[in-house]
């Protein structure tokens, strides 16, 4: 979980569009994010197996 502080940072304007932080809506973690969902890969992966996030079903075959 990141600190607020860390979080309240990402979501300044930065000085250069290339200082741009995504972070998960959810937990705060910057790495393994997708873009898409706004979620990181850990928190994706959660709501999608319990089928919380519309559209994604788990792959079987």
């Amino acid at each position: 979980m990141a600190k607020t502080s860390v979080y309240a940072r990402s979501l300044k304007k930065p000085k250069f569009s290339t200082r741009i932080v995504r972070r998960c809506w959810k937990c705060g973690r910057k790495h393994g994010f997708l873009r898409k969902f706004g979620l990181c890969r850990i928190c994706f992966r959660e709501l999608a197996s319990r089928g919380e996030i519309p559209g994604v079903r788990r792959s079987s075959w």
